[in-house]
């Protein structure tokens, strides 16, 4: 039975279940309410990840479990996990490759990373590689597919998200679109990025929402783990 509050029923199960842990989405909850949900899954399961964390709500964070959890804060995304010492991540064995348009598109990405690790995956990155110069893309679209062999590759670019589709026309493995709120005027604030991605005809792209890291992060990573599960069992039975 889960925990029950007045205004939340964490889902401690949920990685489990869903094989995506909670995410705790602390903006529009009060610092209050935050801490309340932290404190029942570090509890019940050893760890809370939140994401969109304030400044007034980081630094609770640091010193209302100074003695029972490390804290791992993720400046670029506003991000947190808290572990107590007897937590355990256990690695899947999935490959998971992160890339960006441009440098304004990391803290978004980044929130699909921290994601990606949590479920158990390995996380390769490589930023800055847009159309505006896409000599830059090869070199590290190369080492994820040839040397680091990814499962499955997120591409956040915001302005005219048009990296997803380039990268999803030269691979053979899942792409995930993130578009990304950079961009002004018409069709600004991640609209033109999100329609560009939604309208491609490179085949094996698929898109989620505006800005929405966390769930990237949970569609490459399951792709990544089945991948890993079907690795292992390839390997178990001599294939």
């Amino acid at each position: 039975m889960s925990e029950r509050f007045p205004f939340a029923v964490p889902d401690f199960d949920r990685g489990q279940r869903k094989g995506v842990p909670e995410v705790i989405l602390a903006n529009r909850k009060t610092v209050e309410q935050t801490l309340a949900i932290v404190q029942a899954f570090l509890a019940r399961t050893g760890r809370a990840i939140l994401s969109r964390v304030g400044p007034e709500l980081e630094t609770r964070l640091h010193t209302d479990f100074a003695e029972q959890a490390a804290c791992e804060w993720l400046s670029t995304c506003r991000a947190a996990v808290l572990r107590r010492p007897d937590f355990t991540l256990a690695l899947t064995g999935g490959r998971v490759g992160v890339l960006t348009a441009g440098t304004s598109d990391v803290a978004v990405a980044e929130e699909a990373a921290l994601l990606c690790r949590e479920m158990g995956c390995t996380v390769h990155t490589a930023y800055d590689v847009g159309v505006a110069g896409l000599h830059r893309l090869f070199g590290p679209l190369h080492e994820m597919l040839e040397t680091s062999r990814v499962d499955a590759l997120i591409v956040a670019a915001g302005m005219d998200g048009a990296l997803p589709s380039v990268v999803a026309g030269l691979v053979d493995v899942p792409v995930v679109g993130l578009p990304v709120s950079v961009g002004y005027g018409v069709g600004g604030e991640g609209l033109a990025a999100l329609y560009s991605m939604l309208q491609t005809c490179a085949p094996g792209l698929s898109v989620v929402n505006i800005d929405n890291g966390i769930g990237a992060g949970a569609v490459a990573g399951l792709i990544a783990n089945r991948v890993a599960a079907a690795r292992r069992a390839a390997l178990s039975q001599g294939g």
